[in-house]
């Protein structure tokens, strides 16, 4: 058994910023990247940490969950918000930066970092005994995807994703809204938004008119009935939505007292109530035509949608099923996973996972004890909301302030937020310091 070494699968973002953090703290690491040698659909270049899908890292402000989670990042001396600050490009409140320069300045400061070695080679086995990092990411080989599925079992490994949107509970305009569950069943479980005839069928008709998001080649799959995207299903006839996820059988409108032409229904989403999943909204539309079309919803006009919808190939584990709050596998402890192999979605959140799994392996090696950050941070909520235990289908999710829980004192939803950050921020201290002790 080694456990004073620590090996990392993956130079992606996570990878990469869990090796800074173990080697920042005298930890020898060897970090394994397939590139260039073997190239995964996406990827193009043969530095670290490339970004493939956008130049931006989402919202700076501290108004905005990701501009806390990165300000959390920044605290703890992140390798990828220093690489961002470095070679970031104007793009007003957003924290874009120049690509190419993002990932040379990571791949440089790895290659140049004291306890770190790079191999450029595709590793296709994780060894038990050894003090390991998984952070392969959404598009994670075969022969690795087949080595994870013999670890955590095939009923835990998922190659897509189907994702509906998620709303904040307390955007939904419950003066039309209602909750109910269908013949009465389940209490109050659903919010239930009703729809006339007309706004029915004006509804229906953006939706088929609206711009999708093409598949990329190695993502071209025909989608189990399941996981339908709501268009595809609008395409197959005008009422196919009313025998569907829009089906208002068994409901009844208190503020009218009659069934509703048609109903969409929201879910519960995490244990604080905070957000809910619009039911059966699976969808590759563009995300600027899901605001529009989804806000054209009764109760939903200015609905504060925090995840919205997509279908692609994204290779992840069900970690609330499988990994505890130190990101190790229940089963196999010297094994931590990272990234968006995890279920967060994003550059920022995949980092900030790497981060922790670099501090947690660092803290094995050096026999420390595995200090949890406090749920109420941007970090501890990501990890809540992955970790905590459901019976629900997991699907990934980024950061947003629906993942934290509630102020224990109600406030105007306009102060909300900013009392969430000051909570947020001075407990993230505490964790900090901790760390240090």
């Amino acid at each position: 058994m080694s456990t004073d070494k620590l090996t990392i699968i993956g130079g992606g973002l996570a990878g990469c910023e869990a090796a800074w953090q173990a080697a920042n703290r005298g930890i020898s690491v060897t970090l394994y990247e397939m590139k260039p040698k073997r190239f995964s659909p996406a990827h193009l270049s043969n530095n670290l940490a490339e970004l493939v899908c956008s130049n931006s890292l989402r919202s700076n402000s501290l108004e905005n969950a990701s501009g806390l989670l990165k300000e959390e990042m920044q605290r703890m001396n992140s390798l990828i918000i220093k690489a961002a600050h470095e070679t970031r490009v104007p793009a007003g409140s957003a924290l874009a930066v120049d690509r190419e320069g993002f990932s040379e300045f990571i791949t440089h400061a790895l290659e140049g970092a004291d306890h770190v070695e790079i191999i450029r080679e595709e590793t296709t086995r994780i060894i038990g005994d050894t003090l390991t990092i998984v952070a392969t990411g959404p598009l994670t080989s075969r022969a690795l995807g087949d080595e994870i599925k013999n670890l955590t079992g095939e009923d835990y490994l998922y190659f897509y994703d189907a994702i509906a949107p998620i709303v904040e509970t307390d955007s939904i305009d419950f003066n039309v809204a209602f909750r109910s569950s269908r013949y009465g069943k389940g209490g109050d479980d659903y919010i239930n938004c009703p729809m006339t005839k007309d706004q029915y069928h004006n509804f229906l008709g953006a939706l088929m008119e609206a711009e999708k998001v093409l598949p990329r080649d190695f993502e071209k799959t025909v989608p189990f009935e399941g996981c339908m995207p709501i268009e595809d299903m609008a395409e197959r006839g005008r009422d196919t939505l009313l025998f569907g996820p829009m089906k208002p059988v068994g409901l009844t409108n208190p503020k009218t007292g009659r069934q509703p032409y048609a109903v969409v229904q929201l879910r519960q989403d995490n244990r604080y109530g905070t957000l809910y999943n619009m039911v059966g909204f699976q969808t590759r539309l563009k995300w600027n035509e899901q605001e529009r079309i989804f806000r054209m919803i009764p109760g939903l006009e200015h609905s504060e949608l925090v995840r919205l919808g997509s279908l692609h190939r994204n290779t992840f584990i069900d970690s609330r099923k499988l990994l505890g709050a130190s990101l190790q596998l229940r089963k196999h402890p010297l094994i931590l996973f990272a990234g968006q192999i995890i279920g967060v979605e994003g550059y920022v959140a995949s980092s900030a996972m790497g981060l922790l799994a670099g501090i947690n392996a660092s803290r094995l090696i050096l026999k420390l004890p595995l200090i949890p950050p406090p749920v109420t941070t941007a970090i501890g909520a990501l990890v809540g909301y992955i970790t905590e235990t459901s019976d629900r289908n997991f699907q990934p999710m980024n950061i947003n302030f629906g993942l934290f829980p509630p102020l224990e004192s109600k406030v105007k939803r306009e102060v909300k937020r900013k009392k969430m950050v000051q909570r947020a921020l001075a407990d993230f201290e505490v964790w900090k310091d901790s760390l240090a002790q």
